[in-house]
């Protein structure tokens, strides 16, 4: 027969020391890559906003190239298929939040520049309603 006081047939258990220890191990990574994470969900989200204001810009030339005069709205680019949709502006992640800046004259059309209307300023230093 085996005894139960025998240490041989005991089971083999975690100690409370050693699962402490484990714990802290996971909370120190844990604090190590959470900022890099989100720092990169930053860059990712700033690399948007720069292409969709490129793409924008870049329709916006288009127009006047073909017509002599700047579109009234983004969504007349999209109607005469200059773009597939209007860009979500990654910051504020919405269409609507693009901010308008006409043209010096105001017959040439109604939007000349875009610019994001988001608060803050990227990781650049510089703020987003000047990109």
């Amino acid at each position: 027969m085996v005894s139960i006081r025998n240490p041989a047939a005991r089971c083999r258990a975690f100690t409370l020391i050693e699962l402490l220890v484990v714990l802290a191990v996971i909370a120190l990574l844990l604090s190590i890559v959470t900022p890099r994470y989100f720092q990169g969900v930053t860059k990712a989200e700033e690399a948007t906003l720069r292409q969709n204001l490129h793409a924008v810009r870049d329709a916006l030339d288009k127009h006047y190239g073909d017509t002599g005069r700047y579109p009234d709205s983004l969504q007349e680019l999209v109607g005469k298929r200059y773009l597939r949709s209007v860009p979500v502006d990654p910051i504020t992640r919405s269409a609507e939040s693009w901010v308008l800046v006409p043209p010096a004259d105001p017959r040439m059309g109604l939007v000349y520049e875009v610019k994001s209307g988001a608060n803050g300023t990227g990781l650049n230093g510089t703020a987003y309603e000047t990109w």
